[in-house]
């Protein structure tokens, strides 16, 4: 692995090694049968009561203005005269915010008290790049870029098991790489690579005698990915919107495929704690109000019967679901009837063990910084309570110390 050709950025290559692991045609992947991979979860399943996190990234910057709508405040209505949603239009949730009219499930979900909405959430001295947001959500890091994830550093501090962490797709987000492990990235569109990559992500991935530290790092991922997909490969076949998950097709790709995967996964019994799913189009600078409406369509509908189909297996009780973007929109409508980058954004929290209900404060209209929402919850206190409460560990190597408990879980 040393030579100047040979240099690689370590990410990028973590990155990379997923892909060929995650297709199944790295040299020695070894593809597994649904009976092989049940035999294995029953001799080492996922324990009673051990809790799995399903983090929905919505990549775009979701307008939670109009997603968790304040359809009684006259400041909404005068701050987009066309992109508000009248009184009667909303998913009433009480007397003052509603939900889009899109997510009649979630709806129903908050109804039965297993959906929680955390107001306003973001972190201190916002920006309003989508890279750089989204970065600083998926590194839990506001103040300074790292280059760890804040479920990389979890992995990292919990042991060595492939199959702990898994990303529904070939590429793996940020949040899914540590400094010694990372995540399987489980690709379910089938497509495979060319011969000549995996040829040189398999002589990338072999071991040296002269690796360094980080390089030996590399490739032991490289082969635990491989071990991940012999795992889960059987589980990819057919994923296509059964199990009781709705929404829109993109090729194998849409959110309903992605959780499709991760309830066959969960109700085989398979050990992984932490899934990580997405969604994108959310940035709707322009002719808003269908395109998220259809957005928002899409993920209650994957979303609500991932969640139905959960609650029909013993194992799927203790599945908690996460969904966040990188930012929201500013309170008031461009000329283009759309919206342009923000700040704060509600965060989604639905599932069994979950108490229903509103946490953080409802951001005011009209006390704004320059235009956009004020950060009333900080994103790092939903993602300890995720870790303390959704899956039983300590949160502070993943996300610091010292965050405030929000009270969901």
């Amino acid at each position: 692995m040393k030579g100047p050709r040979m240099q690689v950025d370590r990410r990028r290559f973590l990155i990379g090694s997923s892909v060929v692991a995650a297709l199944g045609v790295a040299g020695g992947a070894t593809a597994w049968s649904v009976e092989e991979l049940t035999a294995t979860a029953v001799e080492h399943p996922r324990a009673d009561g051990d809790g799995v996190v399903v983090i929905v990234t919505l990549y775009g910057g979701n307008d939670g203005i109009n997603t968790v709508i304040p359809y009684s405040d006259n400041a909404y209505h005068d701050a987009r005269p066309e992109l508000a949603y009248a009184e009667d239009d909303v998913l009433h949730l009480d007397g003052q915010l509603g939900l889009n009219p899109a997510m009649t499930g979630l709806h129903d979900l908050w109804g039965a008290g297993s959906l929680a909405i955390v107001r306003g959430v973001g972190y201190p001295k916002p920006d309003h790049s989508h890279f750089r947001s989204m970065d600083i959500w998926q590194t839990a890091s506001p103040s300074e870029p790292v280059h760890t994830g804040w479920i990389g550093r979890w992995l990292d501090a919990t042991g060595d098991d492939p199959l702990r962490a898994v990303n529904v797709g070939s590429v793996l987000p940020s949040l899914a790489v540590g400094e010694r492990a990372t995540a399987a990235a489980l690709n379910t569109s089938g497509t495979p690579l060319a011969a000549a990559s995996v040829a040189t992500l398999a002589a990338l991935g072999a071991r040296s005698a002269s690796d360094s530290a980080a390089e030996s790092m590399v490739c032991a991922s490289y082969a635990a990915e491989k071990v991940a997909s012999g795992t889960f490969s059987p589980l990819l076949g057919g994923s296509s919107s059964r199990g009781g998950t709705g929404g829109r097709g993109h090729g194998g790709q849409s959110l309903a495929d992605q959780l499709a995967v991760v309830g066959r996964c969960v109700k085989a019994g398979v050990a992984t704690r932490v899934y990580s799913v997405q969604l994108g189009g959310f940035d709707t600078h322009a002719d808003e109000r269908g395109t998220q409406q259809k957005l928002l369509g899409e993920l209650d509908a994957a979303l609500s019967g991932f969640l139905a189909d959960m609650r029909t297996d013993p194992r799927g009780r203790d599945v908690v679901v996460m969904a966040y973007s990188e930012f929201g929109r500013r309170v008031r409508a461009n000329a283009s009837e759309g919206t342009d980058h923000g700040t704060a954004g509600p965060v989604f929290v639905a599932g069994a063990p979950v108490r229903g209900g509103f946490y953080g404060d409802e951001p005011s209209l009209t006390d704004l910084d320059v235009g956009d929402l004020k950060v009333t919850t900080d994103f790092r206190d939903v993602y300890a309570e995720l870790l303390a409460r959704g899956i039983g560990t300590d949160p502070t190597p993943a996300v610091g110390a010292g965050r405030k408990p929000v009270g969901f879980l």
